[in-house]
């Protein structure tokens, strides 16, 4: 079971109640809190448990007829509410039509126990980011959304050197989430009722560059009517977030060296320094190691920011994480549009997964904000992203179920979805004598998610 929010329950209502026992049984074997309910009315089922103070974060249902008016009403009229299909028979348009209407999964019976948790604790992340989008008490720590146990990493270093002065440099792509990793340490860090300055270094001239950062005095330059204060003055008893320090100039270079060593900084045109006191992160979209071998970037500079340094990964690489992180930015963006949205269909979510991500992080929050902007039912859809972004697995799968018949139409949507990318895997695998690593490189996936996916389509050993 997944770490979620222990007041949360699993209601699993079922037009018999000896198979809605049995089903709790199993559940609570594997460690979840599920109770059966009474009937197969869940509005009331809902409204009896928190008039108990009880919050049911997912319900299961089955043996009930009309399922996609029973889905529709849980998520149009109880907020926070996640339901699953568990139907004794159905159709790939079946699942579709549900999970467009807001379940989370769309389950034939019989179900192991494994796919029963899996898509449970699915549905209860789900919950938990529709009742709560933004963590509590950890700072915006949106970027590490997931199950990525690099971003794991990531989270408890910047928890672990928030409370210390040390300087941290963070490397990573653009839009893969520095800017907010920089900001969340501050506000956990002592310092965090001092000022927040962050400025790009790739974004300002270079001969303005040195004036933004130490200040300058009246009549140091042409148009210098009066002195200002330099970035590094206005972050005094606070921190500054240095962006893309890889584009600094060496001249820029040498004095933020003096800076770091000295903590004194002399404003352009004068030759008085002034000490300041502020926290140093930066952060590059390029390796410094690389820069400096080939003498663009100042080697004791580079030993002295390396201090802490934290990596981030790229979207791609973690594409087990894009729709829990997609599901945060719905979240967040519908409870600050005033929209009412309850989930991603497995045609949009299947998109998303394909999309190659190269604005990161950033560039899905974009597009999650574009599709609550654009809505037209609870459910972000196919129609609701872009055109351009990437050609959807999902679609093609169903579009040749109809004309496959080796695929199974009883099948769920989910299962019918792993036939194709079963073979495609084992293709891979074949055509790379089973090496892992170039399987997994030539699939452009990480080796973990390869690893998690041959495990579950029995593809651990080598098939004969």
């Amino acid at each position: 079971m997944n770490a979620v929010d222990k007041s949360l329950v699993i209601l699993v209502l079922d037009s018999d109640p000896s198979v809605a026992q049995a089903t709790c049984t199993r559940l609570q074997a594997e460690g979840y809190p599920a109770i059966p309910g009474d009937s197969i009315d869940p509005i009331n089922e809902i409204r009896s448990l928190r008039s108990k103070g009880q919050n049911p974060g997912v319900i299961l249902l089955g043996g009930i007829a009309e399922y996609g008016q029973q889905v529709l009403d849980i998520s149009q009229r109880c907020s926070g509410v996640v339901p699953i299909v568990l139907a004794s028979f159905g159709t790939v348009e079946d699942a579709v039509g549900v999970m467009r209407r807001g379940a989370s999964d769309y389950l034939v019976r019989p179900v192991t126990t494994a796919r029963l948790c899996e898509a449970v604790d699915r549905a209860l992340t789900r919950s938990q980011l529709l009742v709560r989008p933004e963590a509590e008490g950890d700072g915006d720590y949106g970027a590490m959304v997931g199950s990525d146990p690099r971003m794991h990493h990531v989270f408890e270093v910047a928890r672990s050197v928030a409370a210390a002065p040390t300087t941290v440099l963070m490397n990573g792509e653009s839009g893969t989430g520095k800017s907010m990793i920089a900001r969340a340490i501050h506000e956990q860090s002592p310092r965090s009722d001092a000022p927040f300055v962050e400025i790009s270094c790739g974004s300002i001239p270079e001969t303005l560059l040195e004036s933004e950062l130490f200040g300058h005095v009246k009549g140091a330059f042409t148009g210098a009517h009066a002195d200002k204060q330099g970035k590094f003055q206005a972050a005094c008893g606070g921190t500054i977030f240095l962006d893309e320090i890889n584009s600094a100039p060496p001249s820029m270079q040498l004095k933020l060296l003096r800076v770091l060593q000295e903590r004194v900084v002399e404003p352009v045109g004068s030759n008085t320094p002034i000490e300041v006191d502020a926290r140093v992160i930066l952060a590059t979209n390029q390796p410094l190691e690389q820069l400096v071998a080939e003498g663009t970037f100042r080697q004791d500079l580079y030993y002295r920011i390396k201090v802490i340094d934290i990596s981030l990964p790229s979207l791609r690489d973690r594409v087990e994480d894009v729709i829990p992180l997609a599901e945060h930015f719905l979240a967040q963006k519908a409870e600050s549009l005033g929209r009412r949205l309850i989930g991603i269909d497995e045609v949009a979510a299947s998109r998303l997964r394909d999309h190659d991500w190269p604005g990161n992080v950033r560039e899905l929050e974009n597009v999650m904000e574009r599709a609550v902007v654009l809505a037209k039912g609870v459910v972000i859809g196919e129609a609701d992203l872009p055109s351009d972004l990437g050609r959807s697995r999902a679609a093609t799968t169903i579009g040749s179920i109809e004309t496959d018949s080796s695929v199974d139409p009883g099948l769920t949507l989910r299962e019918a979805l792993e036939v194709p990318e079963r073979r495609i895997i084992l293709g891979a695998l074949d055509a790379n004598n089973w090496n892992r690593q170039e399987t997994a490189t030539s699939l452009d996936i990480n080796r973990t998610t390869l690893y998690k996916k041959m495990k579950r389509y029995g593809l651990d050993r080598r098939v004969a």
